[in-house]
């Protein structure tokens, strides 16, 4: 199984620059049909609105390339460990009732378990949905019976039970992590090397 889940793991490091390609397309497609076209607008208006919606979509496709080559399974890791503890975190400033995606706080548990080679007993996995058991139970058989979820027994306990991500699982969730990390990098680490304004620059 192991050796499966690397061999999976490998095609889809091998991805992302088309997945990143796609969603520039994408992006660039929705921004440039919200453009107004204003009436009486002399011919070549929509001619520069489409080269300039164009170059926005070469240098966003480009940008994201650029990120997605620096990403690493460690990358990965750390940034799916990071959400789920932002997910905690954030009960401290707002109401931790307003909120509830038991299911997206599984799949992070297990993903981060998975990539270090931890085993999770199923009442862990529970834990880690931070909803009532029953609930968490509930949404582990949707996760088992959509093909992302995978339970097996414990060899030496017959009463406990183990739960992972499937191959499935696991590639849905490194390919979620990588476009998503590419494009938080491409985002903001454009924003954060932009140079301060003026006026903070004086200072």
């Amino acid at each position: 199984m192991t050796a499966r889940l690397v061999r999976r793991h490998e095609r889809t490091r091998r991805r992302p620059p088309l997945r990143c390609a796609l969603l520039a397309e994408q992006l660039a497609g929705t921004r440039s049909s919200e453009e107004p076209e204003g009436p009486g607008l002399p011919d070549e208006m929509p001619n520069a609105r489409v080269q300039s919606a164009d170059a926005s979509a070469a240098s966003l496709s480009a940008g994201l390339h650029r990120a997605s080559a620096r990403i690493t399974p460690e990358a990965r890791l750390a940034f799916a460990r990071e959400t789920y503890a932002i997910r905690r975190r954030r009960d401290r400033h707002l109401p931790g009732d307003l909120f509830g995606e038991p299911t997206w706080d599984i799949l992070l548990d297990l993903y981060v378990a998975t990539r270090e080679n931890r085993p999770v007993p199923t009442t862990s996995a529970c834990i880690g949905a931070d909803v009532p058991p029953t609930t968490a139970l509930r949404w582990l058989r949707i996760l088992e019976a959509r093909g992302l979820v995978e339970r097996e027994e414990d060899g030496r306990d017959g009463r406990r039970t183990f739960v992972r991500l499937s191959a499935q699982g696991l590639a849905a969730m490194d390919d979620w992590l990588h476009v998503a990390l590419a494009t938080l990098d491409h985002a903001v680490g454009t924003l954060m090397r932009q140079p301060p304004p003026l006026a903070e620059a004086a200072e």
